[in-house]
């Protein structure tokens, strides 16, 4: 008789915890990740969805999105586009046509055509857009979110570490694609300003080629002083590598999308890095929540972890947090309005850390949070600066410096306004 209760007690266990199961699954909250998942680029997309990937685990293990007294789980899917504008396109119809709220993309030539239809009428959907490409917030797009610092700021200080090295001639070997475009025409604008020469530009396909030399010999043929490159960070690697084996002893400036960190681990070293300035990695980011985060990411994911795998984290935790705060699964107007509600997001507000900060939001969805950037001496790292680029004043900026936990030893944290 004991043994018959024992098994009606853990058989209505059993149905209690499947029934659980399904409501909870019955309740979903689907975001869909379109990127580059194949090819040379494959790296920089799968970091993104990766950081997706880990939030999404979080957020679901602890109990989900909670709307109405209800828990609703993240689905995350995702759909390779080649970093393609007409497959980006393809992919984003798909997952609304699953019912996704949000998709999230991080190539601007991708996401520039999604800009176009996230806004129709009855088929709206956020545009969680991880460029840093200025334009992306000035076209009065109510439903982007971007979480990237804008690459001007970037230009102005990549420029001033130019001049200050007493480099005078410079030669452009970016990546393809709008991108790229903006980059070498804001930087081609910013150095000739500053008294500075480009030689060349020469631009490449950094998510389908794999050799440089064409360009490389070309640039090189100007007796350049440094070379503007970058494009995702396998390929950005290959570069430095084929100019250095073409005998460029020469600086570098990274562009943002370039990653220090993969690009040393690529090339074994800094040796080949030589004198250059680019984001800092996160592994060279001083102990703390980043680091811990880059710890973890690299035990689960088995590759070392990067700024575009922590964003795209705090990118899907703020989603779930804006979700909350407008109590709506579905009215993508209602939890874009109550994004400032779900902020700040600071290194000590989740259990386990976030990897980084989101103090704030602009009217126009640009994220407010640190830029951090680090500039190699003869293969040595130099000190972390990290730039509040949306203050005005000296006053303004300490009073959003005493909201972040961030301002550790190891860091500096200055203010550089720049306008988008």
């Amino acid at each position: 008789m004991k043994k018959m209760k024992s098994v009606f007690v853990w058989g209505t266990l059993t149905l209690l915890l499947l029934s659980t199961r399904m409501v909870f699954a019955a309740n979903e909250i689907i975001v869909g990740f379109s990127g580059p998942l194949s090819g040379i680029a494959s790296d920089y997309g799968m970091d993104m969805f990766n950081g997706l990937d880990m939030a999404a685990k979080e957020i679901n293990e602890a109990g989900g999105v909670v709307v109405g007294g209800k828990k609703h789980a993240i689905k995350l899917m995702r759909l390779d586009d080649k970093a393609d504008p007409t497959q980006a396109l393809n992919n984003a119809k798909r997952f609304r046509a699953d019912g996704a709220i949000a998709i999230f993309n991080g190539v601007y030539t991708t996401v520039a055509p999604l800009m176009r239809i996230n806004e129709d009428k009855g088929n709206e959907f956020l545009l969680m857009a991880f460029t840093s490409t200025p334009s992306v917030t000035e076209v009065g797009n109510r439903l982007v979110l971007c979480p990237n610092v804008p690459f001007t700021i970037n230009v102005d200080l990549y420029t001033d570490w130019a001049k200050a090295k007493g480099y005078k001639k410079c030669a452009m070997v970016t990546t393809l694609g709008a991108y790229g475009d903006e980059w070498r025409r804001a930087f081609r604008a910013a150095w000739e300003k500053k008294g500075g020469i480009v030689t060349i530009d020469k631009p490449a396909n950094y998510y389908m080629d794999t050799d440089f030399s064409a360009q490389l010999t070309a640039a090189l043929a100007t007796n350049p002083d440094f070379m503007l490159i970058g494009g995702p960070s396998g390929a950005t690697a290959l570069v430095v590598e084929q100019a250095r084996s073409l005998g460029f002893k020469g600086g570098f400036v990274f562009i943002d999308q370039a990653k220090m960190d993969v690009i040393t681990e690529m090339l074994g070293g800094r040796e080949k890095i030589g004198n250059a300035i680019a984001v800092a990695g996160m592994k060279t980011m001083p102990e703390g929540a980043a680091k811990r985060w880059a710890i973890k990411y690299q035990g689960i994911y088995k590759k070392v972890a990067t700024w575009e795998g922590s964003v795209h984290y705090l990118m899907l935790h703020s989603l779930a947090r804006a979700i909350e705060a407008a109590q709506s699964v579905d009215d993508v107007y209602k939890i874009r309005a109550a994004y400032p509600k779900a902020l700040p997001m600071t290194l000590g507000d989740y259990p386990k850390g976030y990897p980084m900060e989101l103090l704030g939001i602009s009217d126009n969805g640009r994220w407010l949070m640190f830029t951090s950037i680090q500039p190699i001496t003869n293969g040595k790292l130099e000190e972390i600066s990290q730039y509040a680029w949306w203050v005005k004043s000296e006053k303004e900026f300490k009073e959003w410096s005493k909201r972040s936990q961030m301002n550790v030893p190891g860091i500096v944290q200055k203010w550089h306004a720049v306008s988008e």
